[in-house]
């Protein structure tokens, strides 16, 4: 008897011949008939009705004795060139193979055919983790081998199976008889119309630039989000699954299995890695494009060590090229928005102060991008790291030579992002400069910082410029603040004396307080249309002014104000307060309100 290789329900026979190291004329006559009965009987060209059926779907096990016949068919057949004896038999042997390999073409397709959907890439790996441990002898019946393949694998997972163990079988066979470039002809031509298929059911359709240059902004959108969807399900599922059965088919040999995967998926491959690099070289990208070639990055980077092991030989290189080259273009092209970004903060001209001393457009707008791109840090880090961007030269060393200002680890993604801050908060001080009045000018600053820091301590940039970073510029803030207070309120606090004391002339009283009602109602009218968006830092603001100035003129008040008449005592101590509860929020009014004081009905806020 022949022993088989009976792995998983496998057809394999072995590929040692059945007949002796010497057999006899009879028993090479005795295998040529016994071939000759079998595969007569299957014969394409037979007017049997049996010569239209499956025979792998009809019986299994007269299947394996085919194969076995065949097998044994060409030991002969090498017995019989080796001897160099008995021609005629020889060409019996050669056309009964001919015969032989017409079937095993056809079933090999029709195995093909009629699993397409259970040969699909979750079945085939679920397959071979599920059924490919079960082992059973050749003489078991099918019952018996399911319980021991193990009754817990589904319907599909068994049918999978076995289908893929027929069709190693049969590529084993055809391969080892010398028909091996006709069966991978068949399974190339097959398979290849399956993944050609699965791509364009992930909408992955033939990229070209003039395609790409064509789309506007939204389907040019829906395409990179369509594709960060597809190309994860294309190469973890699609081309992994086809990699598993190509070789588990063509396991026998690896120069057929490499061959006929890189056949089969090296013209899909390559256009699905080609999208990002050019959408990298399309200038007519929407202004978001940054945003959506870092997520074209990170899918490829993320899915590269799957790439580099699916695609593991020559004949697959082409693929792994271009996957490489669309991630240094998109790389490259992120550089270069980058570094565009810095210079366009740097050249902005605008001239024009913003009302009140508030938010800078320009700040708003950097802030809002820098948010949006903290978010990325990882592949920022990674892309930086390999272009980094020209300005990155220029950031003065000292700047992170000093312990206050990023804590953290460096990477290429914060020392990045903390430049490009660098440069608008450079461009912010100069824009303080078109203020004409130097109070205001600081106000300004004050405003600004506080914009930025918040846009960080609500964003990633947090964590990756650190506690020192907001800590630093914090006291920034304070120091503006104060700057701002002294410039502003001076004249004002200047007004009052230093010491409330009874020996004050009537004169000297009366110059006190026409000295404070000019100055506060001067400071007032002007400040009142001044703005500070963030309620925390408007209230350190009207805090620190109250304290320093209502105090001291509600003592002077008390003091003085029944020796004056009402023409000279124009604003009471709850007056005041009330004042300045108004200042910061952008308010217009005339100065005439002040000369009305009396009927300011507002809550005192500041006391």
């Amino acid at each position: 008897m022949v022993s088989f290789h009976t792995s998983n329900n496998t057809l394999s026979p072995t590929s040692t011949s059945s007949l002796p190291t010497s057999p006899t004329s009879s028993m090479v006559e005795q295998t040529i008939q016994n071939a000759e009965s079998i595969i007569k009987k299957w014969d394409l060209n037979s007017s049997s009705s049996i010569s239209i059926t499956p025979l792998f779907h009809r019986n299994r096990k007269e299947a394996k004795e085919y194969l076995k016949c065949v097998m044994d068919l060409r030991g002969t057949m090498h017995f019989l060139v080796s001897q160099n004896s008995a021609p005629h038999k020889l060409v019996i042997a050669q056309t009964l193979m001919q015969i032989a390999m017409k079937r095993l073409e056809k079933e090999f397709y029709q195995i093909l055919s009629s699993n397409r959907e259970r040969l699909d890439p979750e079945s085939v790996s679920t397959s071979l983790s599920s059924y490919g441990s079960a082992s059973f002898d050749v003489e078991e019946d099918e019952a018996d081998q399911l319980k021991v393949a193990g009754e817990s694998i589904s319907e599909v997972e068994r049918v999978s199976a076995l289908a893929m163990a027929d069709l190693k079988a049969i590529a084993e066979c055809m391969s080892s008889s010398g028909y091996g470039k006709e069966c991978a002809h068949i399974y190339k031509s097959f398979r290849k119309s399956i993944v050609d298929r699965g791509l364009y059911l992930l909408g992955i359709e033939k990229f070209k630039s003039s395609l790409i240059n064509k789309m506007d902004r939204e389907y040019l959108h829906l395409t990179i989000k369509n594709w960060l969807n597809a190309v994860k399900i294309a190469v973890k599922s699609l081309f992994n699954g086809e990699k598993i059965l190509c070789d588990h088919v063509f396991s026998a040999s690896q120069t057929i299995r490499d061959a006929c995967f890189a056949e089969i998926t090296t013209e899909g491959a390559k256009n699905l890695f080609k999208l990002p690099e050019l959408i990298a070289k399309n200038k007519n990208s929407p202004p978001d494009r940054i945003f959506r070639l870092l997520e074209l990055h990170g899918a490829i980077s993320e899915l590269r060590p799957d790439i580099e092991s699916i695609f593991n030989v020559e004949l697959t290189s082409a693929i792994k090229l271009q996957a490489l080259s669309s991630l240094q273009k998109v790389g490259g092209s992120v550089k270069t928005l980058l570094t565009n970004f810095g210079s366009s903060i740097r050249k902005d001209s605008s001239k024009t102060p913003v009302s009140g001393g508030g938010i800078h457009p320009l700040a708003q707008s950097t802030m809002s991008y820098l948010s949006s791109l903290s978010d990325y840090d990882r592949i920022l880090s990674d892309i930086i790291s390999i272009h980094p961007p020209i300005d990155n030269a220029l950031f003065p060393e000292s700047y992170f030579n000093d312990p206050t200002v990023i804590e953290a680890p460096k990477q290429a993604a914060s020392v990045h992002l903390a430049w490009l801050i660098l440069i608008l908060l450079c461009k912010i001080d100069s824009k303080a400069q078109l203020y004409e009045d130097l109070s205001l000018s600081y106000l300004f600053l004050a405003n600004n910082l506080q914009f930025i820091i918040n846009q960080v301590q609500t964003s990633t940039l947090k964590h990756l410029l650190g506690h020192q970073w907001l800590s630093r510029h914090s006291q920034k803030i304070k120091q503006y603040a104060l700057n701002y207070e002294s410039v502003a309120w001076n004249r004002v606090f200047e007004s009052l004396p230093e010491r409330t004391t009874s020996e004050l002339s009537y004169e000297a009283v009366k110059d006190c307080f026409k000295r404070f009602n000019a100055a506060f109602e001067q400071v007032y009218v002007k400040q009142i249309s001044w703005i500070v968006p963030d309620g925390k830092l408007r209230d350190e603001l009207k805090v620190s002014i109250a304290g320093k100035l209502v105090p001291v003129y509600r003592e002077f008040y008390e003091t003085f104000s029944t020796k004056l008449n009402a023409d000279f005592v124009r604003i009471s101590p709850d007056d005041l307060g009330n004042y300045m509860s108004d200042l910061f929020h952008g308010t217009r009014i005339s100065s005439s309100s002040l000369l009305s004081s009396s009927s300011h009905s507002k809550g005192c806020l500041l006391r």
